[in-house]
């Protein structure tokens, strides 16, 4: 690996900027239920998740909370698991593409896949800041 290449992957502005990215996912839709907190409570009564309000509240703290634990970096594998947990639990709750006729269901397996993907990184960085951690 050229040099040049390592000093950007072991930067920390390299770690803390995809640590932001990996997170855009929940962090811009946490903050997007709080500056819209009726439309929170109306995704949740969507996906018959009620009484809406403590869902909305529990998915904005889930998505903004474990986020910060990741960008912050101390507690990463925390966030990690939060957004990882979650983000599985929304595959039966929201993209159950198993009960679903085309052209949807195909969509829909696309979406969990996605879902599965974005675990994989929460994995991923759970671990790469474990590791980060533990040689302090």
């Amino acid at each position: 690996m050229p040099g040049w290449v390592g000093a950007i992957l072991t930067s920390r502005a390299t770690g803390l900027f995809a640590r932001i990215l990996l997170t855009l996912l929940f962090w811009s839709s946490g903050v997007s239920k709080l500056l819209d907190f009726g439309a929170a409570q109306g995704e949740m009564a969507h996906f018959n998740l009620n009484p809406p309000v403590p869902f909305a509240i529990a998915v904005t703290a889930v998505q903004l909370i474990g986020s910060a634990l990741i960008i912050w970096g101390r507690y990463a594998w925390l966030g990690a698991g939060m957004l990882g947990m979650f983000t599985l639990a929304t595959i039966p709750i929201a993209h159950n593409f198993w009960t679903m006729a085309e052209p949807q269901r195909t969509t829909e397996m696309y979406f969990v896949v996605e879902h599965l993907t974005v675990v994989g990184g929460l994995i991923v960085v759970a671990i790469l800041r474990w590791k980060e951690t533990s040689r302090r």
